[in-house]
């Protein structure tokens, strides 16, 4: 029975002591203790919804947005944009009031309650003269001025059908090339050529031969309508008055050539102007 209460007093003891340790430390240190006020109002994050942007990043930005915009301005400092949003529907012009439109179609006129009868053939007619245009009086002209006018007009009449029949003496001409399209005269032309190349390679210059002379001949050949050659015209030389004299003796060898083609023209002479190659190999050749 006494252990009992020792302990009990022990245990008393031990716990006043601890309490008059804490109340003294609180008293030494100043430690107090407060009720923490409330936040007034919670944290916040400002986003500008911008209409623009691009691919620049700025590399310090003013203000938070949902994309990249490097933009400029027209004042130093940074201003938070104030504008409302645009939209993409168009506005009125500010500080003008709108206008209301008016109908593009007119207005329905109402139906005229009396009715106006027409007819194709009336029993009267109303004839008005037409007022002729004044035409000032033209001086009649003398005897003299009429006798001088008819020996002008005479001379006019021969001297134009001097004309006429020194024209119709001429000779009607013709000139072919190699871009020559008319059936007659291209198929004569094909004929005419190979003839002057058989002979020519038959009959090559033994000078040319021998110095080994190359070039090309431009002539021009005129034929009769018979087909005889009628004269020869060198256009462009070769360079060797060899060359140019034995492109013309092959000609005259190779003439006679059939009569022109007989065509709605009916032409007296026939131009024929062709390249003439001296190759070497001993060959002739026309281009």
């Amino acid at each position: 029975m006494s252990t009992t209460t020792t302990a009990s007093s022990a245990d008393r003891f031990g716990v006043t002591l601890l309490f008059s340790l804490i109340a003294h430390g609180l008293v030494i240190f100043g430690i107090g203790f407060s009720l923490a006020k409330p936040a007034s109002h919670l944290p916040s994050l400002d986003v500008i919804l911008i209409q623009s942007t691009n691919k620049e990043k700025a590399e310090k930005a003013d203000f938070l947005a949902q994309s990249n915009n490097s933009g400029g301005g027209d004042r130093d400092e940074a201003r938070r944009p104030a504008d409302p949003l645009s939209s993409s529907l168009p506005k009125p012009t500010p500080g003008t009031a709108p206008r209301p439109l008016e109908a593009g179609a007119p207005r329905p006129t109402p139906q005229t309650p009396a009715e106006v009868l027409t007819q194709r053939q009336a029993d009267f007619a109303v004839t008005t003269a037409r007022e002729a245009p004044e035409s000032p009086s033209l001086p009649k002209p003398t005897a003299q001025e009429l006798i001088e006018k008819n020996a002008e007009m005479a001379q006019l009449a021969q001297e134009y059908q001097r004309q006429k029949d020194s024209y119709a003496k001429r000779p009607k001409k013709k000139f072919l090339s190699a871009n020559t399209k008319e059936y007659a005269y291209a198929s004569y032309l094909a004929g005419w050529a190979a003839r002057i190349e058989r002979i020519g390679n038959l009959n090559y210059p033994d000078e040319a031969r021998r110095q080994q002379l190359h070039g090309d001949v431009l002539l021009t050949v005129t034929l009769n309508k018979d087909g005889s050659v009628k004269r020869m015209d060198v256009i462009q030389s070769s360079g060797h008055k060899l060359l140019d004299d034995a492109v013309q003796r092959i000609v005259q060898l190779a003439a006679p050539f059939p009569p022109i083609p007989k065509t709605n023209e009916d032409i007296d002479e026939l131009y024929i102007t062709r390249t003439w190659q001296f190759l070497p190999g001993d060959v002739l050749r026309n281009r």
